[in-house]
């Protein structure tokens, strides 16, 4: 392990994090809050712990970062983020426990949106700000951030951008590092602050500003103890509808779009395959809610409202919620269980195991059985035209039984204690290792994770955190063979 490459890109995200801390203050000052000290003490924390780093020698091989630091900077970057990205919480005792805290920290950069609270309304603005904020941090990577920032190009940070970046495959924009995570972050900067201005068309400023955070970073956190669903109105849940979906969307489509590629960006296999989805299960849960005599919905259109909205709710991973649909039939519940599993696009702020990966799984499979039938047939899998190398269906397959293990090795931990029936335990497991947030029954979208034990939440927390890093960053931090030469 080259230490002083990694402690020393560890410390420039000290400092990233210290200046992102800046913009809570500056909201406490504007509503005349007296919190701004929650957020002074991480910020003298993480200036202390960066300001050494600078001091440490690094020259030649000591500079280099290969795979193996790649994957350490990541994990230990979002650990330590979320260590002190709690503090806020604690020193203005908005949430007085520290594993609530941690939790709640690691949900909002997880953009996983799980909460223990029950009256957000109640919090200060600055701290409602930072929770939202943390959704937008996370979305699209504090390591993706720092590259778009970096005054030089580090050849081997592109390492720790696969590390940190979603899908089976993740490739560069452009021939340089830095120009592709400034092209990324400026593409998401956009498309924020778009959604912000339809917003304030209908709700206040405060409102609109940290929905389209939360919502940019599909985490979910919303200001109002109701969710998107305390506004009441048509428009905001179909502006809010409308970003999920394009937030769930791989960002280098929009990349192809805006070089003039957009004919190779509506031809994406992926892309067409997640409109499908969509569409095909926003038409089955509104039939199925309206012809079911147990939702009291009497209008299709209705049906059709609330049922686009919590499909790209937990399509996209976001999380918001208009309605309580634990009441909805169990079919309904099935096809959300699915979109949950499934999850948005590669290379979007979108969790789940990603489209691009049940596809190749689809078909990969498909082949294996093919091969069966007719050994001596070569059979090619191809994903987006372009055949697929036996490397990355191998890596599929293995990111998708972990994630199956994790998924059940959690559930079974936290079902230890006597709290939640068995579809709550399993929908909070998999609510947070697919980052989404909301679950059924007594973690529903009217209800909060507020009732489970500390150890139910650190498990919850490092789930969440295998699920935004995909899984492999944390399990070779925790591997004895990360540490030798």
């Amino acid at each position: 392990m080259n230490w002083k490459a990694v402690v020393k890109i560890l410390g420039k995200l000290f400092l990233a994090e210290a200046a992102m801390l800046l913009l809570p203050i500056i909201v406490a000052g504007v509503y005349n809050e007296s919190t701004y000290w929650g957020f002074l003490l991480p910020i003298i924390i993480l200036i202390c712990l960066s300001i050494p780093t600078y001091f440490l020698p690094a020259e030649g091989e000591e500079k280099k970062i290969y795979a193996k630091e790649g994957f350490a900077i990541v994990a230990f970057a979002w650990l330590a983020m979320s260590v002190i990205g709690a503090l806020p919480y604690v020193v203005t005792k908005a949430i007085p426990n520290y594993f609530d805290a941690l939790f709640e920290t690691i949900s909002g950069f997880t953009t996983t949106g799980a909460s223990v609270l029950s009256d957000v309304e109640s919090l200060p603005k600055s701290i409602l700000f930072w929770r939202s904020f943390t959704n937008w941090i996370g979305g699209m990577g504090v390591l993706v951030f720092l590259l778009a920032v970096l005054p030089k190009e580090n050849s081997g940070i592109m390492h720790a951008f696969r590390a940190e970046a979603t899908g089976p495959n993740v490739g560069k924009l452009t021939s340089k590092m830095g120009r592709t995570a400034r092209i990324l972050y400026a593409i998401y900067f956009a498309l924020t602050v778009i959604e912000m201005i339809f917003l304030l068309f209908k709700i206040p400023a405060f409102d609109a500003v940290t929905t389209a955070l939360a919502n940019a970073g599909t985490g979910g956190f919303s200001v109002r103890n109701a969710s998107i669903g305390s506004y009441g109105s048509l428009y905001v849940e179909v502006v809010v509808t409308v970003f999920m979906f394009l937030f769930s969307v791989n960002f280098n489509l929009y990349y192809l779009i805006l070089t003039g590629n957009v004919l190779k960006a509506l031809k994406s296999e992926e892309a067409i395959s997640f409109v499908l989805m969509v569409v095909l299960a926003i038409f089955a849960i509104a039939a199925n809610v309206f012809y079911s005599a147990a939702t009291a919905i009497t209008s299709f259109g209705t049906a059709m409202r609330y049922s686009s909205f919590q499909v790209l709710s937990l399509a996209s991973t976001t999380g918001f919620s208009s309605i309580d649909y634990n009441s909805w039939p169990t079919l309904s519940k099935g096809i959300l269980l699915f979109l949950m599993i499934t999850g948005g696009m590669a290379g979007s702020t979108a969790g789940g195991i990603k489209m691009s990966r049940f596809l190749i799984l689809v078909k990969s499979t498909a082949a294996d059985i093919r091969k069966m039938v007719h050994p001596r047939e070569v059979v090619t899998v191809k994903f987006e035209r372009e055949p697929v190398q036996q490397a990355t269906i191998n890596n599929v397959r293995v990111y998708f039984v972990t994630w199956v293990a994790i998924l059940i090795i959690a559930g079974l931990l936290i079902s230890i204690e006597t709290y939640g029936d068995f579809l709550t335990n399993f929908s909070a497991s998999l609510s947070c290792v697919s980052n989404i947030g909301p679950g059924f029954n007594l973690v529903g979208p009217a209800a909060n994770f507020a009732g489970y034990s500390a150890f139910s939440k650190v498990v919850l927390s490092l789930e969440m955190l295998f699920g935004r890093l995909e899984i492999f960053p944390l399990m070779v931090l925790f591997s004895p063979a990360t540490y030798n030469k």
